[in-house]
């Protein structure tokens, strides 16, 4: 297996998993094991950092697919190479930053990370063209 799709398959992994992140929050909340096997008709208030941990994660799962798409038809059309896989780490790897700094809560950096992660799918794009 190539590279990118090496890539692409531990982003998904980050994906499924990252979840556990804020969902350990839920153990110290009163009431919050409950809420989150209930139906959640009710907003719960989680602490800063499990809350700017489910944004992350939003933000990653929104980011994946046309992440997914990039790799995918570049390994399908057969225009993947060294570009399309550093593009691929790139992604991976400032998708990893974005989550840690948006967690501790750092916003300029977080942005930047945000904006590697991005360049990673351009490198990609590019290759398509």
């Amino acid at each position: 297996m190539t590279t990118d799709l090496w890539m692409l398959v531990w982003s998904a992994v980050l994906a499924l998993l990252f979840f556990n992140t804020y969902a350990t929050a839920l153990f110290a909340i009163p009431g919050g094991l409950g809420w989150g096997f209930g139906n959640r008709d009710q907003p719960l208030e989680l602490p800063p950092w499990a809350a700017r941990a489910r944004r992350a994660h939003a933000n990653l799962v929104e980011n994946l697919a046309p992440f997914a798409v990039l790799v995918l038809v570049a390994h399908v059309t057969g225009k993947a190479n060294a570009t399309t896989a550093l593009g691929a780490q790139i992604f991976f790897w400032g998708r990893i930053a974005h989550a840690a700094l948006y967690i501790t809560g750092i916003p300029y950096a977080r942005t930047a990370a945000f904006t590697v992660a991005m360049v990673g799918e351009i490198l990609i794009l590019f290759q398509l063209f």
